[in-house]
């Protein structure tokens, strides 16, 4: 099943599309460098982007943890970068409140995990125009993302993107289980899959207020998710990792970026040129 942003087709045979940003805005002038950076890169290496940034982050766990902006402000600056640079936008909703406004300007509409059963958020979200992304929630199996596409069905959406993020391996450890993707591919009709590399990176001392991360491997989790036959990988990137105000431990640093890239495309292009096997 193929799903359209703006004039971008995602498909889990076509070549993967990027949904690439940063994981919350610090301010405008060091989201248009990064959104800019990105464009860059992905017209060189001929890879369709979405640009990802989040207006406020409502689900931390510490008081302390930066929030960003806010939906006012933070929409301004994604409906500014957008038209500068003419890039679809994605970024996600916590309040059924918020997505009218959101949607506005958002190509993309993201369902965070931790909230994806709420059904009063999914059916604000399936009345707009905007593409959906639901992020799979750690504490679900894949065969479980039925009962969410169903709910937003129910509702009249139709236009969704599912997206891995990893699952709970205890306590403050996520591991990812790639047989799920085939999993989620087979329970849902094939909606277009997205691989979050970033978010699955996340760890986190038990006495620590932020997110921990292993950032060191970012490229082998991206190898295997490309490996899996996907639609899309999601990443964020920082200039200064260690300097960002949220989720930097996770983080790739903006400068590796087609570095990065490069040979997860020539992956994509091989993986897809294989048929796959009916096994049964």
């Amino acid at each position: 099943m193929d799903v359209l942003v703006d004039k971008i087709k995602f498909s889990n045979n076509k070549d993967f599309c990027l949904i690439g940003g940063i994981n919350v805005l610090e301010d405008y002038d060091s989201a248009l460098f990064v959104a800019n950076h990105y464009k860059e890169v992905c017209k060189k290496l001929n890879i369709n982007l979405v640009f990802k940034a989040s207006y406020e982050k409502a689900n931390r766990s510490s008081i302390n943890s930066y929030q960003g902006p806010g939906l006012k402000e933070g929409i301004l600056m994604l409906s500014k970068i957008k038209e500068k640079l003419n890039i679809p936008i994605v970024s996600d909703v916590h309040l059924p409140d918020e997505v009218e406004l959101a949607s506005k300007v958002c190509d993309v509409i993201q369902l965070p995990a931790f909230l994806a059963r709420q059904t009063s958020l999914i059916k604000a979200m399936a009345k707009t125009n905007s593409v959906v992304n639901i992020k799979k929630p750690q504490f679900i199996n894949p065969s479980q993302m039925f009962n969410i596409v169903n709910k937003f069905q129910k509702y009249g959406k139709e236009d969704l993107l599912l997206c891995e993020r990893g699952t709970s391996f205890g306590y403050d450890n996520l591991v990812v289980d790639f047989l799920g993707i085939g999993v989620m591919k087979k329970s849902c009709n094939d909606l277009p899959i997205i691989f979050d590399v970033t978010h699955s990176l996340q760890c986190r001392d038990s006495i620590s207020e932020a997110s921990g991360g292993r950032r060191s491997q970012i490229f082998d989790l991206a190898r295997s998710g490309i490996a899996a036959k996907i639609a899309g990988l999601f990443l964020e990137s920082h200039p200064e990792p260690d300097k960002a105000k949220c989720d930097g431990p996770s983080a790739l640093p903006l400068d590796l970026l087609e570095e990065f890239l490069i040979p997860l495309k020539e992956l994509d292009q091989l993986i897809k040129k294989q048929k796959d096997l009916n096994i049964i």
